[in-house]
């Protein structure tokens, strides 16, 4: 049987210090697996990636985004083991994206998140759990700093 995979974007969030430093947002995951992560997204059926971005930003983080780029980085993973709420799914899918937010409060969805940080990259590539999203953080990193 074809594994079925979730459509999904990463959306890799900051803010710009003063001196146009990338300062990211993790969160602490708690809902199916435990560890940190940069926000990211199902996209549900008849929505574009921009709008699924827009949506879950709002709904994880209380936060409107200022700049969003589309880095035409696309990946796939496999889910450990199948989940309750995703029947039938093998994993997800995910086109990456870069989100520049002001700094402000974080209001984090408490269903699957239990905190989240501000970090210099340096310290938020060290926290992330999984490498495809250490992978995708590189990749904004480089496309912000250069």
């Amino acid at each position: 049987m074809k594994l079925k995979y979730r459509k999904g974007i990463f959306f890799v969030t900051y803010y710009l210090t003063k001196s146009n430093e990338p300062v990211y947002l993790i969160q602490k995951r708690k809902l199916h697996w435990k560890g940190w992560e940069f926000p990211k997204a199902g996209v549900d059926k008849f929505e574009t990636k921009r709008h699924a971005l827009k949506r879950e930003l709002k709904e994880e983080t209380g936060l409107t985004p200022i700049k969003i780029i589309n880095h035409k980085t696309k990946g796939k993973y496999r889910y450990p083991k199948e989940l309750d709420d995703r029947k039938g799914i093998g994993g997800q899918t995910y086109t990456l994206f870069s989100v520049q937010v002001k700094k402000t409060k974080v209001k984090i969805d408490k269903i699957e998140h239990s905190s989240y940080d501000w970090l210099a990259f340096d310290k938020a590539v060290k926290k992330i759990t999984h490498s495809d999203q250490k992978k995708c953080l590189r990749i904004v990193n480089k496309f912000l700093t250069q």
